[in-house]
């Protein structure tokens, strides 16, 4: 799972990242304009959003979220407890609301009601595609009773792909979701373990699944019709 924490106070966003780093991969943000930039990248499981933050303020930032429809879950994280912060947040399309200060606890019960009500997982041990299954503790791909012999990068490509089936997803995505924002390398190298991951996947017929959109991305599909 992939987080964003947009949160000016470096001490409080530092201990959110080590707080939840055994759950989630982080990204973080530490000003509305920054933070703005990297959700609309769409790459996201949820975002942590402070209200009080330089250039843009929280509502800001999520109420052009919303206009560019970008519908990644938002918790916002605020020192503040009154009922009209939360009416506004709620009001521009917030999911959620968290007070300063918080327990570890309390972040992760919300962050997996979260989730789990915008169909992602959390913390489960595995995800399908028809017989193929994949292992999110120990990063093993099977099908059947057969393993099918993935690298980390590979296994992290077919895992996105799966957990956005039917649904293109841009090379600037899959690099910026596996490989980071701060990668010494290029999108390129999404061409090249995508030609990998088909390669392995071909011994057993699902290499067919996963459909090319040239100058585009890729998508994982049921009908397995190909590039397009």
């Amino acid at each position: 799972m992939k987080l964003l924490i947009i949160e000016d106070d470096t001490y409080l966003s530092e201990t959110i990242r080590e707080t939840i780093g055994d759950v989630f991969e982080t990204e973080q943000a530490f000003d509305g304009e920054e933070g703005l930039f990297l959700a609309e990248q769409n790459i996201f499981d949820c975002i942590i959003l402070d209200i009080m933050l330089p250039h843009m303020n929280g509502y800001e930032v999520l109420k052009q979220l919303r206009k560019n429809n970008i519908a990644t879950p938002v918790i916002m994280l605020t020192a503040k407890d009154g009922i009209d912060d939360k009416i506004q947040g709620f009001k521009v399309g917030a999911d959620d609301y968290i007070v300063k200060p918080f327990h570890r606890e309390e972040l992760l019960l919300r962050l997996e009601a979260i989730i789990r009500r915008a169909g992602g997982k959390f913390e489960e041990n595995t995800i399908s595609f028809k017989e193929l299954k994949l292992n999110l503790k120990n990063k093993t791909a099977s099908i059947g009773e057969e393993i099918v012999n993935l690298n980390g990068k590979q296994f992290d490509l077919l895992e996105y792909l799966i957990n956005n089936k039917n649904s293109i997803v841009t090379k600037e995505q899959i690099f910026d979701r596996i490989w980071g924002f701060e990668s010494d390398t290029s999108t390129t190298v999404v061409e090249v373990y995508a030609s990998k991951l088909r390669k392995n996947l071909k011994t057993f017929g699902y290499d067919q699944y996963i459909k090319t959109f040239r100058g585009l991305g890729y998508m994982i599909a049921e009908n397995g019709e190909g590039n397009v």
